[in-house]
């Protein structure tokens, strides 16, 4: 079946880039596989990550099928759409069965991207990773590319107000593949010290660095939150979130 949404959604991409006066500054592509299935692993600091992490497979000519809630390919609207890209539904309840299924798609040839940190990193640096994509790798036996991004959350994140102003710059780079060693632990540490590192190649390489400035790591002088600053900002977001929850389900029976 010939990809439609694919082609339509980078062309849509690409016009808001030049409309917008994004500028893309993308190196290391050449670690993304002409064919055969990988898993690429991206860091995630902007609800936008998405529209940005399918190009550097595009321009191998490659369309990455990432894994999603399957919530969100129940919803009327946005399950055609996923499904129109051939992501991947998972349940996030049970993570074997999540393996099953990116595993799959891998030996189907597929690229399947993963956010292994799975939520968005208010500190903008490379927060502690699930072991998934280092386990659906090992049983694929199939690359794992690691792959930073910079630049996304300032166009939009969380605890911020969405700047669509021209002249933002992303910046991705894109690592070798990791050795897998077959231990998940050791695998997902060696992920992490990667990711860290290409994502100190994106900040060097980021024009315009403000002393100060919420969007940049605090480990570079910026006013983001600390690793440490930003666990505590999501465990307060958790538990208001598992009120808000309990409070429904008490109306409810109410």
């Amino acid at each position: 079946m010939p990809e439609i949404s694919y082609p339509l959604a980078f062309a849509a991409a690409k016009t808001w880039f030049k409309l917008g006066g994004i500028t893309v500054d993308m190196q290391g592509t050449e670690h993304i596989p002409e064919r055969g299935g990988a898993v690429v692993a991206f860091n995630h600091s902007s609800h936008l990550d998405f529209i940005f992490a399918g190009y550097p497979g595009e321009k191998r000519k490659r369309y990455t099928r990432f894994m999603a809630k399957r919530e969100v390919f129940d919803h009327p609207v946005g399950g055609p759409v996923m499904r129109s890209f051939k992501h991947l539904s998972v349940d996030r309840a049970s993570g074997a069965e999540s393996l099953l299924v990116a595993a799959e798609a891998c030996r189907r040839g597929e690229i399947v991207g993963i956010y292994p940190e799975a939520t968005i990193s208010r500190s903008f640096l490379v927060k502690d990773l699930k072991s998934g994509a280092a386990r659906i790798a090992e049983q694929a036996q199939v690359p794992l590319v690691p792959v930073a991004m910079f630049g996304v959350h300032r166009i939009q994140t969380k605890g911020h107000p969405r700047d669509f102003s021209r002249g933002k710059t992303v910046v991705i780079r894109v690592g070798a593949p990791v050795p897998l060693a077959g231990d998940p632990v050791a695998d997902t540490a060696e992920l992490r010290r990667r990711m860290e590192a290409l994502l100190e190649e994106c900040i060097a390489a980021y024009p315009g660095k403000e002393p100060g400035a919420w969007w940049l790591p605090a480990t570079h002088g910026g006013s983001a939150p600390t690793l440490e600053e930003a666990e505590a900002l999501d465990a307060e977001e958790k538990r208001r979130r598992a009120e808000r929850k309990a409070e429904k389900r008490a109306a409810k029976k109410a």
